[in-house]
């Protein structure tokens, strides 16, 4: 899906939104519903996708919003869940019982550090986000779970959000001639795996460089990779 990227309108906290006519809707980072009316609550540009809207600031802590994707690390494990940090303010739960298959007898066993490829399945600015390694409409892992290998880098909230959208050129452009494996998360983490330590370096320099270059300029980067490879 491609991001709406036409006439950006740029709002403070306390504005409402009447670009969002939708009858059902989900609210994204920034948003909230106040009676009938959706209130900005932090100062950025107004972004939407078909279903969505959010705010995208430069804000460097990341705020749980029910429904996106997280890359998180174990901090700790319990009888019942996980804890574990997905860069909020507090650490985030994740049930053992929240993986495809998981029962009683039978739980994954995640260990301290161990990464794991999330969806946020509740948030609540006053309680700790509760966390899942499934997707809800199917029941099944679909990309989810522990992240085995690879290496995690920071990126901005605004970029990790541009890689999820399939129209953003670096990937695209990048997996034509290196193979790897990407898991973008929406709390500015990224985790990427590839054949060799090499590449994975080269893969996340170049997805970081990425951030403020147009089509034209991330190819000559990658062609550039290409030449030094």
């Amino acid at each position: 899906m491609e991001i709406d990227e036409q006439s950006p309108r740029v709002v403070i906290p306390g504005d409402i939104i009447e670009e969002a006519t939708e009858s059902d809707i989900t609210l994204g980072p920034g948003l909230r519903q106040e009676s009938e009316h959706i209130v900005a609550t932090k100062a950025g540009i107004l972004k939407h996708l078909p279903g969505k809207w959010w705010i995208e600031s430069n804000q460097k802590r990341y705020v749980a919003s029910t429904g996106e994707s997280v890359v998180g690390q174990i901090i700790s494990k319990l009888t019942e869940y996980y804890r574990v940090d997905i860069g909020t303010a507090h650490t985030a739960i994740l049930p053992a019982l929240a993986f495809e298959g998981a029962t009683k007898r039978n739980k994954p066993n995640l260990n301290s550090r161990s990464l794991v490829y999330c969806r946020v399945a509740m948030a609540n600015r006053d309680m700790e986000a509760e966390l899942e390694c499934v997707n809800p409409a199917t029941g099944k892992a679909d990309g989810f779970g522990e992240l085995k290998s690879g290496h995690v880098i920071k990126c901005s909230l605004g970029l990790c959000r541009r890689l999820l959208d399939p129209n953003t050129p670096i990937l695209a452009l990048l997996g034509e001639h290196f193979p790897f494996e990407l898991a973008v998360g929406m709390n500015g983490r990224v985790w990427i795996h590839s054949n060799s330590v090499k590449d994975t370096i080269m893969l996340a320099n170049a997805i970081q460089n990425s951030e403020y270059l147009d089509a034209d300029e991330c190819k000559a980067m990658v062609q550039g990779l290409i030449n030094k490879a």
